[in-house]
């Protein structure tokens, strides 16, 4: 079964002269369990298709699909549900609230939800403990180091059992030997059974992919990275 189906899926924006077709014509089908990630220069459209899937965004032709739910078709406030309860988001800059601890930031979405506080709480803590910072809850997030805050958002992003992370540019602002822990913590989740769908532009983070989709232009173009990848080398 298929976490995301999209069926020749456009995003255009008005410009100042053309359109600019964000998102061109662009199929894909991400499994259930599958880590799937978005290559492509900046502007290749990695970030629209991420906005489209996570429903901070609409296409304007084809079909789209996330989770049984089409996600033209869906009021914003199916979405905004969809988006508390079961998807979750990643940014490259963490995007944590500095006053709070790192438990009230991983709890934050399902206190938003309207999930009572102590039982948001105590999924916090059993997110950050998948995560490996079961010891660091009272923490603020100027505390812990940069992998650290990545990893706390990604526990963010987990909480309350969601059923796909999106993640854009996840490793941009880490080094290679902390981004490449986030990647093997990323891909530990898809074997448990949460569809990861990630962007990146670091070449390191492809083998630890079932899928690649390359976007030039807005447009899905075939490369050889596009047919499934050996993770073998990427759990070393």
């Amino acid at each position: 079964m298929s976490a995301v189906k999209a069926v020749r899926v456009s995003r255009v924006y008005p410009g100042g002269g053309e359109p600019v077709r964000a998102v061109d014509q662009v199929s894909l089908s991400v499994a259930a369990g599958e880590l799937a990630i978005l290559v492509g220069a900046s502007g290749s459209g990695k970030s629209t298709l991420l906005n489209l899937i996570g429903g901070l965004d609409r296409p304007d032709s084809g079909k789209l699909t996330v989770l049984g739910t089409d996600m033209s078709a869906s009021s914003e406030k199916e979405l905004a549900r969809m988006r508390l309860t079961r998807i979750g988001f990643v940014f490259q800059d963490f995007n944590l609230l500095r006053d709070l601890t790192l438990l009230e930031n991983v709890a934050l979405p399902l206190e938003g939800a309207g999930v009572a506080r102590r039982t948001a709480r105590d999924a916090a803590a059993k997110a950050l403990a998948r995560v490996g910072l079961s010891d660091l809850d009272d923490r603020f997030p100027s505390e812990v180091s940069g992998g650290q805050q990545q990893r706390v958002a990604i526990a963010r992003a987990v909480v309350g059992d969601r059923e796909i992370i999106l993640a854009d540019e996840p490793t941009g602002a880490l080094d290679s030997t902390t981004g490449h822990e986030i990647m093997k913590l990323l891909s530990g989740l898809s074997k448990e059974g949460t569809t990861v769908v990630l962007s990146t532009h670091n070449p390191a983070n492809l083998p630890f992919a079932s899928q690649v989709v390359t976007l030039r232009d807005g447009r899905r173009v075939e490369t050889d990275s596009d047919a499934p990848l050996d993770t073998e080398a990427a759990r070393a």
